[in-house]
C-alpha cells in the first residue's frame, strides 16, 4: 500500500509512473482504473489552469500594448503632429532666412514681447543718438541761453532726448520740441527715424494681422467624429467617418483624402515601419469633393485595393495602424486655404456600427435643423463578422453569410431576426424609405433620441429626420 501511495504522489512528476513500481500483489483492475482516472482529472485541471493563466497574462500584455499604441499617435485628434525634428544643420540660419514665417509661427507671448522690444529699443537707440547730436553741438552746455541756436530746441537731458525720439518716430509733434536748420545731421536723422518708424510699425502690424487671420484657426471649427465605423452598404463592407463644419460660412472647394500609416515588408525583406497606404474615398466618382453645408459621412468602400480588404473583426484590434484623414478647402471669408486633420487608431474603429442621423427638416418653420449633440453617436447595425475578402468569396459562391448584430459592449452576437423582428422598409409620403425610427429607438441608450423624435404619425408630419 505504501508503494501505491508513493506512485500516486510522484505520478505527475518528471519521471512519471515508471519512477516507483507498485507492489504486484496489490495491483487490481479497479484500483488501476481509479488511479488512472484521478491522474487524468488532475492533469486536465492543471492544464486548464495553466491555459487560463496564460490567457490572462496575454490579455494583460495585449491591454498594455494597446494602451502603449494609444500613446504613440502620429496625428492627434486636434490635428497636431507628434513629430520632433533634431540634428538639422544650420537650423537657425534657415529660420532667419524666412523671418516672416518664423515670426508668424511663434507663440503669441513671444510676438508681443518682440513687438514691445522693437519699439522700446528703437526709442532708446534714437534717443541716445539725438542726445549725442545735441551734446556734440554744445546744446547741453548752452542750455537756456537766448543767443544760442541749438539743433533741437528744448533738449536738456537724455530724458528730453528720449521724449523727442518718441515724438519723431510716431509723428506726434507736441510743438515744444522741434529741429532747426542749424544742424544738417539732425535733419537727416529725423528723416531716417521717420522712415524707420513707419517700416517697423507696418511690419509689426502685418505680423499681428497675419497671426490673427491664419487659416489654421479656421480648422478649429471643422469637426471629425471620434470613432470610425465599419458596416455594410450596398452589399459591400465600408469604412465610415463623419466630418462637419459648425460655422455658417462655407468651406469652398472642400475635398478630403485619407492615408493609412502601417508597417510594410517589401519583397526584398526590407521593413518600412511608417509606410503610407492610399485610402480611396471616391476620387474617381468625385465623392471626395464635399458640399459641406451639413455634416457629411465619408464612405470608403473596402475592395481589393483597400488596405482593410483582409481585416476581420478579430484582426482589427490586433493590427497596428493609424488612419489619418485630411480635409482641405478655401475659407469663404478670407480666401485662404485651410487644412484640418484627425486620425483613428484600431481601437477607435467600431465594427458593425453606423452614425445617427443629425439633420431634421422642421415643417413648422421650413428649416433644416442640425443636432450636433449626436455628431459622434454611433448605433449598432447588422454586419457580417468576416473580412471583406471572405464576404466577397462567399457571395461569389452563393453562400452569403447571415448578418449578425454586435452588441454595444461587443460581447454578444445575435442574428438579425432576433434583433430586428420587423422589416426596415416602410412607405412614407408614397415613397419607400428606410424606417430607422423603430430600429434606433429600441435600445435604452437612445432614450434622448426617442424624446426628440416621436414615432406617431402626427409628429412625423411636423419634422422628419433626413441625414
Amino acid at each position: 500500500m505504501q508503494a501505491v501511495i508513493m506512485d500516486a504522489s510522484y505520478g505527475t512528476g518528471m519521471n512519471g509512473p515508471a519512477a516507483v513500481l507498485p507492489d504486484p500483489d496489490l495491483l487490481e483492475n479497479g484500483k488501476h482504473e481509479n488511479r488512472r482516472s484521478s491522474q487524468d482529472s488532475f492533469m486536465e485541471y492543471a492544464s486548464r489552469n495553466i491555459r487560463q493563466t496564460n490567457n490572462a497574462q496575454l490579455n494583460r500584455r495585449a491591454d498594455r500594448h494597446h494602451s502603449k499604441r494609444m500613446r504613440r499617435r502620429l496625428v492627434y485628434k486636434n490635428g497636431d503632429v507628434n513629430i520632433t525634428q533634431t540634428n538639422i544643420r544650420k537650423r537657425r540660419r534657415r529660420y532667419l532666412a524666412d523671418i516672416f514665417t518664423t515670426l508668424v509661427d511663434i507663440k503669441w507671448r513671444y510676438n508681443l514681447m518682440l513687438f514691445a522690444l522693437a519699439f522700446t529699443l528703437s526709442w532708446l537707440i534714437f534717443g541716445l543718438i539725438w542726445w549725442l547730436v545735441c551734446f556734440s553741438h554744445g546744446d547741453l552746455e548752452h542750455a537756456g541761453e537766448k543767443d544760442w541756436k541749438p539743433c533741437v530746441k528744448e533738449i536738456y537731458t537724455f530724458t528730453s532726448a528720449l521724449l523727442f525720439s518718441i515724438e519723431t518716430q510716431h509723428t506726434i509733434g507736441y510743438g515744444s520740441r522741434h529741429t532747426t536748420e542749424e544742424c544738417p545731421e539732425a535733419i537727416v536723422l529725423m528723416m531716417f527715424q521717420s522712415c524707420f518708424g513707419v517700416i517697423c510699425q507696418a511690419l509689426m502690424t502685418g505680423i499681428v494681422f497675419a497671426k490673427l487671420s491664419r487659416p489654421k484657426k479656421r480648422a478649429e471649427t471643422l469637426m471629425f467624429s471620434k470613432n470610425a465605423c465599419i458596416c455594410k452598404q450596398d452589399g459591400d463592407l465600408c469604412l465610415l467617418f463623419r466630418v462637419g463644419d459648425m460655422r455658417k460660412s462655407q468651406i469652398v472647394e472642400a475635398h478630403i483624402r485619407a492615408v493609412l500609416i502601417k508597417k510594410k515588408i517589401t519583397k526584398e525583406g526590407e521593413i518600412l515601419p511608417l509606410y503610407q497606404f492610399d485610402v480611396d474615398l471616391g476620387f474617381d466618382e468625385g465623392r471626395d469633393r464635399l458640399f459641406l453645408v451639413w455634416p457629411v459621412i465619408i464612405v470608403h468602400k473596402i475592395d481589393e485595393t483597400s488596405p482593410f480588404w483582409e481585416l476581420s473583426p478579430e484582426d482589427l484590434h490586433r493590427e497596428q495602424f493609424e488612419l489619418i484623414v485630411i480635409l482641405e478647402g478655401i475659407v469663404e471669408s478670407t480666401g485662404m486655404t485651410t487644412q484640418a486633420r484627425s486620425s483613428y487608431l484600431p481601437g477607435e474603429v467600431l465594427w458593425g456600427h453606423r452614425f445617427e442621423r443629425l439633420v431634421t427638416f422642421q415643417k413648422e418653420d421650413g428649416q433644416y435643423q442640425i443636432d450636433f449633440s449626436r455628431f459622434h453617436n454611433a448605433i449598432p447595425i447588422d454586419t457580417p463578422s468576416c473580412s471583406a475578402k471572405e464576404l466577397a468569396e462567399m457571395t461569389a459562391n452563393g453562400n452569403c453569410p447571415e448578418n449578425t448584430y454586435i452588441d454595444e459592449d461587443n460581447a454578444s452576437i445575435v442574428s438579425k431576426s432576433e434583433r430586428f423582428p420587423s422589416p426596415y422598409i416602410v412607405k412614407r409620403h408614397g415613397v419607400a424609405q428606410t424606417d430607422f425610427y423603430d430600429d434606433d429607438l429600441d435600445s435604452p441608450q437612445n432614450s434622448s433620441l426617442q424624446r426628440s423624435v416621436s414615432t406617431d404619425l402626427g409628429s412625423r408630419d411636423e419634422s422628419e429626420t433626413l441625414l
